[in-house]
């Protein structure tokens, strides 16, 4: 398996291509690293595996889904992302990305 650089980084807004939803990056995976049987089920456009996916909070929503690189594109809205979970995740939005808060112990 051939593996790539990811493209978007952590506390990066980013726009899916497919579904016209808004979102900020929360983990960045190499390769897909999801069951076979979730890919069958929900990847419909069969995205490459061996390149980066994401898990992104999705704005609007209570949910954050898992994305194939390819299905995203930067969001240049510069518009804040609505989440339940940024707060616990993210501090400031600056320059059209959220700071990651400090782990905690």
């Amino acid at each position: 398996m051939t593996t790539t650089a990811a493209r978007f980084h952590i506390g990066q807004l980013v726009h899916h291509r497919l579904f016209d939803y808004r979102g900020v990056i929360v983990d960045v995976d190499p390769v897909f690293s999801g069951s076979d049987a979730w890919y069958d089920q929900v990847a419909k456009s069969r995205p490459p595996k061996d390149q980066p996916w994401y898990r992104v909070l999705v704005d609007g929503a209570e949910h954050e889904t898992y994305v194939a690189e390819r299905n995203l594109e930067d969001d240049t809205s510069g518009q804040p992302i609505r989440h339940p979970m940024l707060g616990e995740l993210f501090g400031d939005l600056e320059g059209g990305r959220y700071q990651p808060r400090a782990l905690r112990n």
